[in-house]
């Protein structure tokens, strides 16, 4: 028997049924091992990841074990990306396996299948690496840096390498939409019916219309009189022809910005319908940056497209991948072009129509336009006023006879005006002028796909982590809300950028882009896991230390910063302020005052030393009374307890009165 491993259940039944009974496929179900929940997992100087067996790994890898002592030969089949390389080299580990065969394929499919067997390797190392990096920083930043934020400012706050730049986008953009001041301005429309209807609209940056530096027109009063005008005169038509090439087929970041574009689905919800779709073998593997398809892929799409009768191009298209773009994998695309409906789940058949539409459009023809441009012109108090009417005709429809535009984008194409074709020197009687109130726009709120398109183009993060991104800092931590598919920050969002700006590097959007870039360099061999974790590591040790200087009031003692400390222990909740100077011997503790430090708790009044004397040692006693634990207490006893006398005596109306210890000086 042979066993094959592979990372989802859902992948089972299907593989096994192409193998069949000489073959045992089996599933990990994602990681067996990880860094300790309870725990950094992680310490200098070496960095050596502390890995324990999760739950669930502790029962699948004594399900796997049992099944490697029958077997003759195992093959990890993990997904073919950094991730799945890590769960392989954990399987191997933990299994203690000597002779593991890898095999990687992007589409559930025989075929494919069958060329991975016949095309083994031994784990890359590298690819392991980078996934340990990538973990390891994630870990350092969030355990490190979050409890500190949460101390210093009074409410739990997390941070993440990734989520903290993409939450600081959001408010970035909700505080420049507060502080922008709506203008007003007017423009001219003017309208035709000879020979036929339509419109032109005025240039008011041509003729000497606005001021140095304007830009726009402020005054009503002209916009009239410009609208006022009769007689236009022709000056130019341009007659041009223009080709629309097809967008590339889907990668991670376009599938999820075109699902939430034009599905209305997150891209969480995405990525779970594209998973399914890839485990029953209908799309190839949809974590990917790559944009370009297999030349067998590309070989299908042209036959379909004769059988069809849609025209392709001489040679087929190619694309450029995204530099930093990880392990060149294919682009998603159908695994049979020629299937249209895969699911009775609508939001699942739509979006695989979605990704087969575009992939098959993609290496069309381009659609071809005829372009019109009109230029007029007419005088209006001694200056002149241009206006232009731009017109297209779609000639050949080419890749928009199964896609009419980029479904990644939101707004819907403006519909093309036919315009005449005119002389230069004809006149023309306006039918209509009007004046166009205009009011200058704030930028857009960012949607969940406007949110990935602007993180993949700052090389922030990695496309595959996008949908759980958003996730956490949508539904996880709160940090912005959805409302009407727009991100809001919350309060706790931007109480948590404010927080961290200025202090700590990972929130600037170059340094982490030069974070991925560094991980891409360790998974291409170019770079190391050690190095890269210990200068972080030293660079967020001197942050967080800078942090609490910084931001922690002063011990009025010692001078040191004083520290916030709250939380539950023993069944008892405890919220105070202490010194960080403690074990220098300094004691100051302080109650929290909404925050803040309050009132001082650590100084009590010194025990007054009465006239009476202990009759074991000698040594004046004390009068104690008071109340703890909820029980009031009210005696005498020695002042040399701390040197072992432990005499007592009830309170007699003020004085001493019967001795109440039974052995007195120990």
């Amino acid at each position: 028997m042979k066993l094959f491993v592979v990372e989802s259940p859902g992948k089972v039944k299907k593989i096994q049924g192409f193998l069949g009974p000489s073959w045992k496929v089996m599933a990990s179900v994602g990681h067996v091992r990880d860094l300790p929940i309870k725990d950094i997992g992680v310490q200098p100087p070496d960095f050596v990841p502390q890995y324990v067996v999760t739950e669930r790994g502790t029962r699948v890898l004594k399900e796997l074990a049992s099944a490697v002592k029958k077997a003759e030969s195992v093959y990890l089949a993990t997904d073919p990306d950094r991730e799945g390389e890590a769960i392989a080299w954990h399987l191997e580990q933990s299994l203690h396996l000597q002779n593991a065969r890898r095999v990687t394929y992007t589409e559930i499919t025989e075929k494919a299948v069958q060329t991975a067997l016949e095309q083994p390797r031994t784990i890359d190392l590298h690819l392991v690496s980078a996934q340990e990096s990538r973990r390891v920083l994630d870990r350092l930043v969030g355990y490190l840096v979050s409890p500190v934020l949460s101390q210093q400012n009074g409410t739990r706050l997390s941070a993440g390498r990734v989520q903290s730049p993409a939450v600081r986008l959001v408010v970035e953009r909700e505080r420049a939409i507060r502080d922008f001041r709506v203008t007003q301005h007017y423009g001219v429309e003017l309208s035709f019916n000879d020979p036929e209807n339509w419109k032109a609209f005025w240039l008011p940056k041509e003729g000497g219309w606005l001021e140095e530096n304007q830009e726009y027109l402020l005054d009503k009063n002209v916009a009239e009189q410009i609208a006022a005008i009769k007689t236009i005169t022709v000056r130019d038509c341009q007659e041009t022809k223009s080709k629309a090439a097809p967008p590339a087929p889907f990668v991670t970041s376009t599938l999820q910005q075109a699902a939430s574009a034009s599905l209305k689905i997150s891209p969480q919800r995405c990525m779970e319908l594209a998973q399914k779709l890839y485990e029953n073998g209908h799309i190839t593997y949809m974590r990917t940056d790559s944009p370009n398809l297999s030349e067998e892929a590309v070989s299908a799409i042209r036959s379909w497209a004769a059988k069809n009768n849609h025209l392709v191009p001489a040679s087929p298209r190619v694309w450029t991948g995204k530099a930093g773009a990880q392990e060149a994998h294919e682009a998603i695309r159908p695994t049979h072009f020629e299937i249209e409906t895969v699911n009775d789940d609508p939001e699942a058949q739509a979006l695989y129509r979605l990704i087969r539409y575009r992939a098959l459009a993609s290496q069309l023809e381009d659609a071809v336009y005829a372009l019109r441009t009109l230029r007029i012109e007419g005088e209006v108090n001694g200056k002149r006023a241009v206006f232009e009417a731009k017109g297209r005709t779609l000639l050949l429809p080419g890749w928009k006879a199964l896609v009419a535009r980029d479904q990644t984008e939101e707004e819907e194409d403006e519909p093309d005006m036919q315009v005449p074709q005119l002389k230069a020197g004809q006149e023309l009687q306006v039918q209509e002028g009007k004046v166009v109130s205009k009011k200058t726009r704030p930028p857009a709120r960012f949607t969940e796909a406007a949110l990935v398109r602007e993180l993949e183009k700052r090389g922030i993060g990695r496309p595959s982590t996008y949908a759980a991104i958003l996730d956490n800092i949508t539904h996880g931590h709160g940090y912005l809300t959805i409302e009407k598919r727009q991100l809001i920050p919350t309060d706790k969002g931007e109480t948590v950028v404010d927080a961290m700006t200025g202090a700590f590097g990972f929130l600037d959007y170059e340094y982490t882009k030069n974070m991925e870039e560094r991980l891409d360099a360790i998974a291409a061999g170019r770079d190391e896991y050690r190095p890269l974790v210990t200068e972080t590591y030293a660079q967020l040790h001197q942050e967080i230390e800078n942090y609490i200087m910084a931001t922690s009031p002063k011990c009025p003692v010692c001078g040191k910063p004083l520290v916030h400390r709250q939380g539950v222990k023993d069944g008892r909740v405890f919220n105070f302020w202490g010194c960080s100077g403690f074990r220098d011997g300094c004691p100051a503790i302080f109650a929290d005052d909404d925050g803040k430090p309050g009132e001082r708790q650590d100084t009590k009044p010194k025990a007054q030393l009465s006239e009476h004397k202990c009759p074991a040692c000698g040594k004046p006693l004390v009068h104690r009374q008071g109340e703890k634990n909820g029980r009031e207490f009210n005696f005498w006893g020695c002042s040399g307890f701390r040197d072992g006398c432990l005499v007592t005596f009830a309170d007699d109306d003020g004085k001493p009165g019967k001795r109440q210890d039974k052995k007195g000086k120990k």
